[in-house]
């Protein structure tokens, strides 16, 4: 991520022969490019660098359903000049059902040459569905626990959407091969199970190259031994859960930079091997740098999760960064790249997507890492402020689309890593999430879902966020994520104010149109600042919750000027602010009415009319189900309606109610 386009490196040098993206770098951009310098549509392209071109299911493999991995062994033999791999996995795995066979995910253009079980041979079959399908000898019991090998070679895909593993040169021309699995092309380099439901709980990562190469990857370095046949052997191994796709491999003539990490809680390696190039005193304060983001994101996530093995970087070449646990593989060592990956070792690597559907856990939750690196380390207040003002620009540009993938858009690695939605709309949805909490129980949230054992070095889905959410904090985000999440849009505000001269009370009526019609409102807490005559200020919370709204609030001066999202604090478009002495006193009486019991299984009553008012009640997509008279006082049946969401229109304004 270098820039401001908003992008992740996990696939554009591969696509460009591909797509056209059309990006608009903000002005910012040039402003900031020392201190904001992600190339967001060169990161991008490295976070959805791989994709299979014959996708059983990008989620869950139901072949793989019958049984947990829970220890794996990779044996390589490889040579960075080579686009070619050779290697055995050994898996060691616990049955979850009676089964005579048992399937890995693998691309079919590789070539398993034996699967050794206890011994002997298995008979197998390789699948046009790039699947392998072994055969035991005797069916295995349900929670028995086996092993078996599989030794295989071939040259992996390394050209378009679907390439994983790459040999190629650094840009001084010397070998490097670096693989990038995110997020359907392990499969393409290494028999495994790539669905989003088990990790590996070990790992054993074996690589034998010509002796002058060093190898980076994943844990803990446990040896690296020079074979006496021009050879190497380099051990490393990982005992903190993995998925398939966070498992990676870097090979060049890297320089090794390493020293140690240490803040306030923790201390650890620090490992970052580099091209002989970048060896040099601007990447050395780069990485110095990074101590002071780790520090900030322990601070405010908790304490760095592989803390018992290590983090550092290893160079590669597909254009921005890509969060391989415990070891990001990196283009270069920009600051905003750095604090991005380094916050996806909390979110993305300890606590993973529970469905491509669910990236934006990943990636929002990375871009909002930036947010806080931005805020409280690189940029000053007005600087931020403008960092901000460009990223709502960015997610506002277009009117629809949801922050969660939909299934169709499953297929669509562009869909699936969408800049706008999935990283910005995704890291702003967080914003407004603190906004709600304020900070102090907003942080303290985010520390509690890290730790919390069900997520803990598992997966996670939007819903298992959304329930936490709502129960550490005791208020329901239910219909914040059905707008945010699920929904698609934003909000433009009509806000009208006056004050009273006498008694110097503020009124506001606050309308709201949306970009999209499916979200029927969104219900916000608005922020207000409102300045006097002699410089003072006050600030106000406006629980918007019905369009039209009315409030008042308590001032001691007089008001010169009203400004709304101040602070960038929520998500809009298009508002304004209009100071209207000509404010109606029956309208400015219209602030007392309510709607209520809502929700509501029989009847609804609206509260506080001065006089009968025509209403309507409508469908959530807008279709007319009932209207009527509503007189002071009165009830009006809804009995017959179905249980669900409906939009209570009447006097100008428009009130979601729920049908139980």
């Amino acid at each position: 991520m270098s820039f401001f386009c908003r992008f992740e490196v996990k696939f554009l040098n591969k696509m460009k022969h591909f797509y056209t993206l059309i990006i608009t770098c903000l002005t910012i951009n040039i402003i900031f490019g020392q201190i904001h310098n992600i190339d967001r549509k060169g990161l991008i392209e490295s976070e959805k660098k791989s994709a299979s071109r014959s996708i059983l299911d990008v989620n869950v493999n139901p072949n793989t359903l019958n049984y947990d991995l829970q220890y794996v062994r990779v044996e390589f033999d490889l040579d960075p000049t080579q686009q070619f791999v050779s290697g055995t996995m050994t898996s060691h795995f616990k049955m979850l059902a009676n089964s005579a066979t048992i399937y890995f995910d693998l691309a079919k253009i590789l070539t398993v040459s034996t699967v050794k079980y206890h011994g002997q041979n298995l008979t197998f079959q390789q699948l046009s569905s790039d699947e392998i399908k072994i055969n035991f000898p005797v069916a295995l019991t349900a929670q028995t626990t086996d092993s078996l090998s599989i030794t295989y070679s071939g040259v992996p895909v390394n050209t378009g959407a679907f390439a994983s593993f790459e040999a190629g040169t650094t840009p001084a021309g010397d070998p490097v091969l670096a693989t990038l699995s995110e997020p359907y092309g392990a499969k393409g380099w290494w028999p495994t199970k790539q669905s989003m439901n088990d990790k590996i709980e070990k790992m054993d990562i074996k690589v034998t190259t010509p002796a002058q190469y060093t190898v980076g990857s994943n844990g803990k370095l446990m040896s690296e031994t020079i074979l006496g046949n021009g050879k190497k052997l380099t051990y490393w191994q990982t005992n903190y859960p993995i998925p398939a796709y966070l498992f990676a491999l870097g090979i060049s003539n890297y320089t090794k930079m390493n020293s140690t990490i240490t803040t306030t809680e923790s201390s650890f390696p620090f490992l970052n091997y580099v091209y002989p190039a970048y060896a040099n005193a601007n990447t050395q304060a780069s990485l110095d740098w990074t101590t002071s983001s780790m520090q900030t994101f322990e601070d405010h996530f908790g304490l760095y999760p592989y803390r018992n093995e290590k983090y550092g970087h290893m160079m590669f070449n597909w254009g921005g960064g890509m969060e391989h646990a415990t070891m990001t593989s990196m283009v270069n060592f920009g600051q905003g790249l750095i604090a991005h990956e380094l916050a996806h070792q909390w979110f993305g690597d300890k606590l993973t997507c529970g469905a491509w559907n669910d990236i934006w856990l990943n990636e929002g939750f990375a871009t909002f890492g930036e947010h806080l690196t931005y805020e409280k380390l690189l940029m000053s207040s007005s600087q931020f402020q403008n960092y901000l003002a460009n990223e709502i620009s960015d997610i506002t540009s277009s009117p629809g689309g949801s922050v969660y993938v939909p299934d169709a858009g499953l297929s669509d690695i562009g869909r699936v890593f969408d800049g706008r939605l999935t990283y910005a709309k995704g890291g702003f949805v967080l914003r407004m999430i603190k906004w709600i909490l304020g900070d102090s129980q907003f942080y303290a949230m985010l520390k509690a879902y890290q730790n919390n054992p069900a997520f803990a070095y598992n997966y996670v889905k939007t819903n298992d966020f959304r329930d936490f959410l709502s129960s550490f904090t005791g208020k329901d985000f239910t219909e914040f994520f059905n707008d945010w999440i699920y929904g698609e849009g934003y909000p433009s505000y009509q806000i009208r104010w006056t004050q009273n001269t006498t008694t110097k009370k503020l009124t506001f009526r606050v309308g709201q149109t949306r970009s999209s019609s499916t979200v029927s409102f969104f219900e916000m807490p608005l922020p207000i600042k409102v300045t006097g005559s002699g410089g003072q200020t006050a600030y106000f919370v406006l629980d918007h919750t019905s369009n039209n709204q009315y409030f008042t609030q308590d001032v001691t001066f007089d008001v010169t000027s009203v400004e709304f999202n101040y602070e960038k604090q929520i998500i809009t478009k298009g508002s304004t602010v209009t100071k209207d002495n000509n404010l109606a006193v029956n309208d400015i009486n219209q602030k007392n009415i309510s709607v209520y019991p809502n929700p509501a299984k029989s009847f609804i009553k609206i509260s506080g009319l001065q006089k009968s008012t025509d209403y309507e009640i409508l469908s959530i997509d807008g279709k007319l189900i009932k209207k009527g008279i509503s007189n002071p006082d009165s009830e009006i049946n809804i009995s017959t309606l179905v249980k669900g969401t409906y939009i209570l229109k009447f006097n100008n304004q428009s009130v979601k109610i729920i049908k139980e």
